[in-house]
């Protein structure tokens, strides 16, 4: 996978608070998520953050937001990621071990379960997966933007 230089689709705006010297809430990071990549089946993922554990650290001057774009957030941790999904796409069946949050920001999108149940969801939608196998399939002509936070699970049984 490539690190995306000219997107046709406008970039993530990420902002990132933190603390200065004496405690004071400030904005530590403000511009482009530096994170875009398009993947091999043509979505293009921006990691705009993620974590090691939970309860998270805080503290850290680490952009958390430049880790390894991996599909599965780290043991004990999270990521947040944008997708954005070209028309036309096929999906590919997948699963992740993690509680998914899932929120469609523009566009619509169908997700295919394993036993070939489809949701539809458009702007506004908000779905909670829990380890399920699925595939995200834009049918649609524009690009759908879904924002997902990954909470690492316990595998299920």
């Amino acid at each position: 996978m490539a690190q995306e230089s000219s997107p046709s689709i406008p970039p993530i705006h990420r902002i990132v608070t933190g603390h200065d010297a004496d405690g004071r809430a400030v904005v530590t990071l403000d511009g482009p998520a530096p994170n875009r990549w398009v993947r091999p089946y043509g979505t293009i993922s921006t990691l705009i953050w993620g974590t090691d554990e939970t309860p998270a650290e805080i503290g850290s001057a680490e952009d958390f937001g430049n880790r390894a774009n991996d599909i599965e957030p780290p043991a004990a941790g999270s990521w947040v990621r944008i997708i954005d999904y070209p028309p036309g796409m096929s999906g590919r069946m997948h699963r992740t071990n993690a509680v998914d949050y899932v929120i469609c920001m523009a566009g619509e999108v169908a997700m295919e379960l394993d036993d070939g149940t489809t949701v539809h969801m458009k702007a506004g939608d908000v779905m909670v997966q829990q380890g399920t196998n699925h595939s995200w399939i834009n049918k649609g002509t524009e690009v759908c933007r879904i924002a997902f936070v990954l909470l690492e699970a316990k595998p299920k049984s």
